[in-house]
C-alpha cells in the first residue's frame, strides 16, 4: 500500500536526497522545514552543505510543476512530492501543551492535517519521519505513526564479525598446512548452513576428528580458496603480538599490502589502535611500503569541552592524540624488541618528536582534509565510530596511490550527539565494504588492556 512520509527537517540536514528514497511513495516537506533549510544553508559545517543540496533538489523539481500539488520525484517509482503549509485550524487540534507553534509543533500539525485526508478515505497512511526522538514521542501522544529514518542504519547486532569457524577433516587441515592453499569448493558443508564466505574473511578451521585442533585461515581476494595466516607469527613488532584469534586476524589484514581498507570494531581495551600503530610503523620504518604514518581522529570531547586551546595546529591537536602518544610511547619503549631503529628512552614526548622530525609520522586534523590527496601513506582513523557516513565517505575518498587506510572505534562509545551505534560512519563504512576485494574487516571480542578494564567493559 502507497504511504504518505511527512519528513521533518533533520531527515534532510542526515541525507539531503532523503526526497529521493521512497519510491512510488507521496513525500510531504511542511513550509516549515523549508524555512529551517534556508537558516542552516549559511552554515560551513556538513549541515550546512546538506541544507543547500536539500535547496537546489527542491529547487529542481520545482520546475516540474506545482509543489502545492505535488510533482513527480522520477519516472522509475512516480513518487510525488509536495510541499505544504500549517493551516491555523490544524493547529488548533493539538493539545494545548504542543499550541506554541514552534518547529516541531507546526510539522506535527501537518502530519496531522495528511492523516485528516487518510481518515476520510483520499490519502493512504500517513508516517512522520523523524530523527528526532521526542518528536517521534510527541506524534505517538497524538495518534500519529511515526519512524526514525533508517535508510543508512546497520543494526549493530546484525554486524558483520569478519571471521567465521568451519568444521572439517583432518586431512584438509594438513592440507593447508602442508600446501598453502585450500579451494573452497573441497570443503565439505557447513553444518547448519552459513553464508558463504567473503573476501579476506578470517576463517578457523576445526578438526572435526579432535576439536582442539585449529588452524587458522584467511580466504582471498576472489572468496575462491583459502591460506593459512603465518605473516603475523613471523613478523616481529616490537612488544606486539597478537593475543587471540581475532587479533591474529586484524594484524594479518594489517600487514597485507594487498589490501587497501581494515575496519577494527571493539570494545575499549581490545588493542584495535595498538595493532593498528604497530603494523603501520613496521611497514613504514622497516618494510618501507608507505613514507609515512598519518594518525587523525575526530575532535569531539567527552563530557564538557575545556574551551579553545593555544597554539599552532600540532599544538592543539596535542590533547586530542595523547592517546596515540600513550600507544607509541609503549611499542617505543626502550627494551629488547623495540622497533627497529626507531627505539628511543627519552620519554614519550621525545619519541613523539622524533618519529615527526623523521618525516615517519604526521597528525592530520580531518576538518582540514577535503580536497587533499594522499599517496603513499599507511592512515589511521582512530575513533572512528564518532565519524558520520559523510565524514567517512571524504576520507576514504581522499586515498591516493599505495595508500592503507584502517579505520578503528567502539559503537557503544559514541561522543558524538548526532549519530548512534547503529548509524555511525564506522558501522555504515563495515556494511558498505563487505565482501570487496580491497577491504578487510574483524570484530575484536576479548579485552587485553588488563582484567580491570575488561571487566568494567563488560559490566558497566
Amino acid at each position: 500500500m502507497k504511504k504518505t512520509f511527512v519528513l521533518d527537517t533533520n531527515v534532510l540536514l542526515h541525507d539531503p536526497q532523503a526526497i529521493t528514497r521512497f519510491e512510488d511513495n507521496t513525500v510531504v516537506i511542511p513550509i516549515e522545514v523549508v524555512e529551517e533549510i534556508d537558516r542552516f544553508k549559511r552554515d560551513s559545517s556538513e549541515k550546512g552543505r546538506n541544507a543547500r543540496q536539500a535547496s537546489r533538489l527542491l529547487d529542481e523539481l520545482r520546475v516540474r510543476g506545482n509543489l502545492s500539488e505535488g510533482v513527480e520525484i522520477n519516472a522509475e517509482h512516480h513518487g510525488l512530492l509536495k510541499v505544504v503549509f500549517c493551516r491555523s485550524e490544524t493547529l488548533a487540534q493539538l493539545p494545548p501543551e504542543l499550541k506554541s507553534g514552534n518547529g516541531d509543533n507546526n510539522i506535527l500539525a501537518v502530519a496531522l492535517e495528511q492523516r485528516l485526508h487518510d481518515v476520510m478515505g483520499n490519502q493512504p497512511p500517513v508516517v512522520l519521519v523523524t530523527k528526532d526522538t521526542n518528536l517521534r514521542i510527541k506524534a505517538d501522544a497524538v495518534g500519529l505513526i511515526a519512524q526514525d529514518y533508517s535508510t543508512d542504519k546497520v543494526a549493530i547486532a546484525d554486524l558483520y564479525p569478519g571471521f567465521s569457524e568451519w568444521m572439517v577433516p583432518t586431512a584438509q587441515i594438513d592440507q593447508l598446512h602442508h600446501e598453502g592453499t585450500l579451494d573452497l569448493d573441497e570443503l565439505p558443508p557447513r553444518l547448519p548452513p552459513q553464508p558463504l564466505l567473503l573476501p579476506n574473511e578470517g576463517v578457523t578451521l576445526v578438526d572435526s576428528s579432535h576439536p582442539q585442533h585449529t588452524l587458522l585461515a584467511r580466504t582471498d581476494g576472489a572468496a575462491r580458496g583459502l591460506r593459512p595466516l603465518q605473516k603475523a607469527s613471523r613478523i616481529k613488532l616490537g612488544r606486539v603480538s597478537p593475543r587471540n584469534r581475532e587479533q591474529t586476524f586484524a594484524l594479518d589484514l594489517l600487514l597485507d599490502p594487498a589490501i587497501s581498507l581494515v575496519t577494527l570494531v571493539g570494545k575499549a581495551g581490545t588493542g584495535k589502535t595498538l595493532l593498528a600503530l604497530a603494523a603501520g610503523l613496521h611497514q613504514v620504518a622497516d618494510d618501507h611500503l608507505y613514507d609515512r604514518l598519518l594518525v587523525t581522529r575526530p575532535v569531539i570531547p567527552l563530557g564538557k569541552d575545556i574551551g579553545f586551546l593555544p597554539g599552532d595546529l600540532g599544538e592543539k591537536m596535542g590533547p586530542w592524540m595523547q592517546p596515540i602518544i600513550d600507544n607509541l610511547d609503549y611499542l617505543l619503549a626502550a627494551e629488547e624488541g623495540s622497533t627497529g631503529s626507531l627505539r628511543s628512552s627519552r620519554g614519550p614526548r621525545s619519541n613523539w618528536s622524533d618519529l615527526k622530525g623523521m618525516g615517519l609520522l604526521e597528525v592530520e586534523a580531518i576538518t582540514y582534509i577535503r580536497g587533499r590527496s594522499i599517496p603513499r601513506q599507511y592512515m589511521v582513523v582512530d575513533e572512528a565510530q564518532n565519524l558520520t557516513p559523510h565524514e567517512v565517505k571524504t576520507i576514504v575518498t581522499r586515498v591516493g596511490e599505495g595508500t592503507k587506510i584502517v579505520f578503528t572505534g567502539d559503537p557503544y562509545q559514541i561522543d558524538n550527539p548526532y549519530v548512534d551505534a547503529d548509524s555511525n560512519g564506522l558501522t555504515w563504512l563495515v556494511e558498505r565494504f563487505k565482501g570487496q576485494r580491497l577491504a578487510g574487516h574483524v570484530t575484536l571480542l576479548k579485552g587485553e588492556r588488563s582484567p580491570l578494564a575488561e571487566l568494567a567493559a563488560n559490566l558497566l
